[in-house]
């Protein structure tokens, strides 16, 4: 009976240890609006005499000393996509999506389209 105890045991602890570990690994993108005081590591990119801050795949808008989190400016250039983006053919082309938002390579650089 006590090994049967502590068969239990073991699997409530092994249960809730992989549980929290699952948790770890969700990402959570802030929607557009929300504004943050601070970025990891963001890349300033200038379209069309806007600045533009791009970090970890998401695109803010400055606002003060915080920062706004705003759609993808359609036809700006970055030179590396985001970790974890993913190859979608539509209409026979060749793209990569992150988070909603779509690339298409032109040389070296990719390019935020529309699909």
């Amino acid at each position: 009976m006590k090994s049967l105890k502590l068969l239990v045991i073991i699997i409530l602890l092994v249960g809730t240890t992989s549980t929290i570990t699952a948790q770890r690994n969700i990402k959570v993108y802030p929607k557009q609006g929300t504004v943050v005081t601070t970025l990891y590591q963001p890349r300033l990119v200038v379209h069309k005499g806007v600045n533009f801050h791009f970090s970890k795949g998401v695109w803010y808008k400055a606002r003060g000393r915080k920062y706004m989190v705003c759609a993808a400016p359609v036809g700006v250039k970055v030179r590396q996509l985001p970790l974890g983006n993913k190859v979608v053919v539509y209409g026979g082309r060749k793209y990569y999506a992150y988070h909603g938002v779509f690339y298409k390579k032109k040389g070296r650089s990719y390019i935020v389209v529309n699909v």
